[in-house]
């Protein structure tokens, strides 16, 4: 799960770095309180050395966090390899609709997403796949909380992201934008199963267990 990693790994780095920032001024200012209440503060109102230094300090980790998120994100997204898996994902009122048109019977999969009628987005281990998606009506937002996935999904509008999932499992997905009165009821499951279990199931077998 590279986006998760990659997600991961970014939110703990910046939020060290903030955290560093955020005691380093709060030391400064209690530091400046103490010395003007006991009366050592200096007379001498500017300090251009000093404040040079800080704007130093505040240059360097703004380039550090700007390069480093680059970097990450170059590391989320590698080169493109064998062509990805196309799966288009349509969000309407109040659902999903997941469409294989790569797939022989160019097979389709929706619900109602009432009770447990949620539809599956089915998907091989190990191999890229491009969802595209686009909404019938408002906006919608597919949102899988457990990968760190999310995008918007438009009307008469594409967008597209490739994720590739290295291992077997079961994820809950939901919408993240409200979209009316049913909103809350947008989830649906993501399922990645073994590249041969995915090859029967495309070429019309039974939903994988």
């Amino acid at each position: 799960m590279r986006q998760r990693h990659v997600f991961g790994t970014v939110f703990t780095v910046e939020a060290v770095v903030a955290a560093g920032v955020f005691l380093a001024v709060l030391a400064v200012l209690v530091l400046a309180l103490v010395r003007r209440r006991t009366g050592s503060a200096a007379e001498r109102s500017e300090r251009p050395r000093l404040e040079a230094y800080y704007v130093g300090a505040l240059a360097a980790f703004a380039v550090f966090l700007v390069a480093w998120t680059a970097w990450q994100n170059h590391e989320e997204h590698p080169a493109v390899g064998p062509k990805p898996l196309r799966v288009d994902v349509t969000g309407f009122q109040w659902c999903w609709t997941f469409r294989y048109p790569e797939a022989p019977d160019r097979r389709s999969v929706s619900g109602t997403c009432k009770g447990e009628d949620m539809p599956t987005l089915v998907v091989p281990t190990g191999r890229s796949v491009q969802l595209r998606l686009t909404s019938r009506d408002v906006i919608h937002s597919l949102w899988v909380p457990g990968l760190r996935y999310k995008m918007d999904a438009f009307p008469h509008h594409v967008n597209t992201f490739t994720f590739t999932l290295d291992r077997a499992g079961r994820w809950r997905g939901r919408c993240a934008e409200f979209c009316g009165q049913r909103h809350w009821t947008m989830d649906f499951w993501i399922k990645a199963v073994p590249p041969r279990e995915y090859d029967r199931w495309a070429h019309g077998g039974t939903a994988p267990a």
